[in-house]
């Protein structure tokens, strides 16, 4: 048996005094020893959490036994080592930041995409009527995605409602989504049947589960992963490296984070150039005077800041 596993999950479920869960929820985790980040909104759950195989199968046990969670599906990766340094359970408006948050427009409890599963969307992909849908972030799917995929120029996944007038040339086709886990998908192709396209699929489990169950054949390049792995391998049929070097253009796989704090840039760098410009992603980054020490990982766990004592209030004379 191996002895550490990372799980990637996400449910929509309406959850009650959700910010009050969330500080349970943390107590809970850490009770188990468990590291990763969790995001509890009104809305559900998202998260990726990692430790041993003991822990993680009685967190799944825990999560399945509430009925709100009972249909939860878990990716599970067998792993070295913990993908996480610290565990952080936070209560946001969005479980996945989209800016759709009203649920009487978009609610994925009520309306979705069609969902494929790996095989399916396989099988379906390569159709003359169809077009795949790539909804993640530019630093996601430069590092891999499928081939003949359209892709989205967005820094983060609320800048995707923004795009809907680009893609409505679109609207006579089959429109297959994806996403890493399936959570953006749920809203994007959401989204979509609410702005008239009407005939909406999502690849069920994301990249990851298609990689598990269907050899990940025709995905390009590696997935972007949000634990201290930041990439992972998914096709095992034709596989092929896609990203290149931010510096020196040459073919790489390697995700890091700019070394500048302030910067943080998510971009690839082969070796070579991360030692000679220290994990930065610019000659002026790297004279940044707050430049962390590059490693050769490119991950960082933040640091919380000292905080000032508060100066005692002066009491002005009558």
């Amino acid at each position: 048996m191996t002895q550490y596993q990372t799980l990637l999950y996400y449910c929509y479920s309406t959850i009650a005094e959700a910010e009050q869960f969330a500080a349970d929820h943390l107590k809970f985790c850490k009770s188990l020893g468990l590291t990763g980040r969790i995001i509890v909104a009104d809305e559900g759950l998202n998260g990726t959490v990692s430790g041993t195989a003991a822990a993680c199968e009685a967190y799944m046990a825990a999560i399945h036994a509430e009925e709100r969670f009972a249909k939860t599906e878990f990716k599970i990766d067998d792993v070295d080592q913990p993908s996480f340094v610290k565990m952080h359970v936070r209560y946001k408006s969005e479980i996945v930041h989209s800016g759709l948050r009203d649920p009487n427009i978009i609610n994925p409890q009520i309306q979705t995409g069609k969902h494929l599963e790996p095989k399916d969307f396989l099988a379906m992909k390569d159709d003359e009527d169809v077009i795949i849908l790539d909804v993640r972030s530019n630093y996601e799917h430069s590092l891999g995605r499928f081939k003949n995929a359209i892709t989205l120029d967005i820094d983060n996944f609320r800048d995707f409602p923004a795009q809907i007038n680009e893609l409505a040339k679109y609207k006579d086709k089959k429109v297959l989504t994806y996403c890493t886990g399936g959570i953006k998908c749920e809203k994007a192709s959401a989204l979509l049947l609410h702005e008239g396209f009407t005939d909406v699929y999502q690849l069920h489990g994301g990249i990851i589960k298609y990689g598990k169950e269907a050899g990940g054949e025709d995905f390009e390049g590696k997935c972007y992963v949000f634990d201290n792995r930041l990439a992972v391998d998914v096709n095992s049929v034709n596989p092929v490296t896609i990203s290149v070097c931010w510096n020196c253009g040459k073919h790489t796989e390697k995700m890091i984070n700019c070394a500048n704090p302030e910067c943080n840039e998510h971009f690839t760098q082969c070796d070579e150039c991360g030692t000679s410009m220290e994990g930065c992603c610019s000659n002026t980054c790297k004279e940044h005077p707050r430049k962390r020490v590059y490693d050769g990982t490119g991950y960082y766990v933040k640091v919380p800041q000292p905080v000032a004592p508060k100066k005692a209030k002066v009491q002005l004379a009558e």
